[in-house]
């Protein structure tokens, strides 16, 4: 056949800032965005973002410098989405709950120009702002987000705040020509992995592969045109999955909630109709411990993370949620697995349904390929469903590289082609993978390979276990044994009376080798800003426990 060339017609940049001009289109008379008694439709939204947009370039912001978002999920932090892209620069969303001196290495790691900072967290941010090296001489300049619902803040000494957000928003030109990108590869997104210390991993996506993962994760969710989505996602986790560039593709609307509330959560669902939402598993434990009468209209919430433990599947189902599991990384631009359902498991029990859907699943359409290999050969591990190695990835979806770190990004992106996740799991004879820990998770005693998650899904079916987690303690013999941390139902519920009756209830269900040397009652399990649980925190107390002693009860 003649080869053809590329035109100017069909070699437009892939970018899902096209998904808004569509939606006001489309949708522009429909809302888009609700917030307590503020209702934006798809027309409004679009105006906003590109007067937000122009005014970003006049301050003075140019292509490819980063700004920076410290909000949670309120309208602004949904816009700014959208707005800073199309202004040219970078998008660079940060965890409103890490601490001054965290925040103040993210933001001159990535160099950023320009903060939006919410009016709950300026102080925040400002402490971070004071705390670089006077060799730093200008810093970033702040623009405030403002809420009708708490107090304005009138002084902007302390820092140079330029503006408040509606201020940049109204002086904007809503005919302004929005910067596209020159190429697929532009950047367009960056990303902190949770956890960042001293050691920041800014993961940098561009246009082509938010597209890619945007697309991909509304097709492989079902999600149809004009659901409404209550925002249980944390937007600054990994740009909410991609799902605020997804609701503007299929004209949604967009239900934003400032902060996570199970009673407010299912009030917001019955005054809106909501269908979508997203959360972590620790979402899911939060909401089928809520006292509530099973939802009038079934509501699909899609989980990342650990698997969900069967307990709480089965409850979110009594309820009326339709569960799907999925897998992915801030390095994958968000979902990169999903958990596909297969019509003929409807007539199966709620055990072996609970079961299928703790499996993280098959590659998304838009991924090239995914698998699990042994991390020292690269080669696939069986498909029988307990052979361990380590998840690979690769495809249009998967990042550009860790910002500034050329080893970082080198020593998980392959020559062969792989991302190398660290994740550990196994793959099923249907195809389906499942994760077994991280890494760094896996314990090991006496030579043996254990599972933390195994151990933690015959933990959940105790039926006074509210949450639990394992790590390995320290043991000079085996060398590590798992240590199980839980939180109970029953307030006050802590003796050791109970830590002994669970761990005879662990005997009766796992291998010896894998059952709990000890158990820790505490009342809280700590987690992160995106309701992850912190096993680095509960592996130093697993360390700190006194030779011989088997137990603590912490309030934490």
């Amino acid at each position: 056949m003649e080869e053809l060339k590329p035109s100017p017609a069909n070699s437009s940049s892939l970018t899902p800032l096209g998904f808004l001009e569509r939606a006001a289109a489309v949708y522009g008379d429909c809302p888009s965005v609700i917030y307590n008694t503020t209702t934006y439709t798809w027309s409004q939204t679009h105006r906003r973002c590109l007067q937000l947009a122009s005014s970003i370039s006049s301050i003075g912001i140019q292509r490819g410098q980063v700004v920076s978002v410290f909000a949670p999920n309120v309208p602004a932090m949904y816009e700014l989405h959208f707005a800073v892209p199309m202004a040219g620069a970078v998008l660079n969303n940060i965890n409103i709950r890490l601490d001054p001196p965290t925040v103040s290495k993210l933001l001159l790691h990535s160099e950023s120009k320009l903060i939006f900072v919410d009016i709950m967290s300026l102080s925040l941010v400002r402490d971070a702002i004071w705390l670089f090296p006077p060799t730093v001489t200008s810093p970033p300049l702040l623009v405030l987000i403002e809420d009708d619902g708490f107090s304005r803040i009138n002084s902007f000494s302390a820092v140079d705040v330029v503006d408040t957000y509606e201020g940049l928003v109204s002086k904007g030109d809503m005919n302004f020509e929005w910067a596209r990108p020159r190429t697929d590869w532009d950047p367009f997104v960056l990303n902190y992995t949770s956890g960042t210390t001293s050691s920041p991993k800014g993961v940098v996506h561009c246009h082509r592969g938010a597209f890619i993962v945007t697309v991909c994760s509304l097709i492989d969710w079902f999600v149809p045109k004009q659901a409404v989505y209550l925002w249980t996602l944390p937007m600054f986790h990994a740009n909410g999955w991609s799902f605020p560039w997804g609701m503007a593709a299929i004209g949604g609307t967009n239900i934003c909630l400032r902060k996570f509330d199970p009673s407010t959560v299912y009030d917001l669902i019955k005054r809106h109709e909501v269908t979508h939402m997203c959360g972590a598993p620790v979402i899911l434990n939060m909401l089928s411990n809520t006292p509530r009468e099973p939802l009038e209209n079934p509501v699909q919430i899609l989980t990342g993370g650990a698997p969900p433990p069967a307990p709480v599947l089965t409850r979110m189902e009594s309820l009326g949620f339709r569960v799907t599991h999925e897998y992915g990384l801030t390095e994958t631009g968000g979902i990169s697995v999903f958990c596909a359902w297969k019509p003929q498991w409807d007539h199966l029990s709620v055990t072996e349904r609970a079961r299928l859907k703790a499996r993280q699943g098959v590659r998304t359409i838009g991924l090239t390929d995914a698998d699990v290999v042994d991390p020292e050969s690269g080669v696939s591990v069986k498909r029988d469903g307990s052979t361990m190695g380590e998840i690979v990835l690769r495809g249009g979806c998967v990042m550009l590289g860790y910002l500034k770190d050329p080893e970082g990004t080198n020593k998980c992106m392959r020559e062969d082609g792989w991302f190398y996740t660290g994740d550990v799991a196994v793959m099923h004879s249907d195809g389906y993978m499942e994760i077994k820990d991280r890494s760094k998770d896996v314990i090991i005693s006496g030579g043996e390979n254990i599972s933390s998650v195994d151990i933690e899904s015959v933990l959940y079916t105790h039926p006074a276990v509210n949450e639990a987690a394992v790590v390995g303690r320290p043991d000079e013999y085996w060398g590590e044994t798992p240590c199980a941390f839980v939180s109970l139902m029953a307030a006050g519920d802590d003796g050791i009376a109970r830590e002994r009756e669970i761990i005879e209830y662990c005997k009766s269900r796992l291998p010896k080798f894998m059952v709990p040397k000890t158990v820790v009652i505490i009342q809280h399990l700590p987690k992160s800003a995106v309701g992850k649980i912190q096993k680095s925190v509960l592996r130093d107390m697993a360390k700190a426990l006194r030779p011989g002693h088997s137990r603590i009860i912490s309030p934490l």
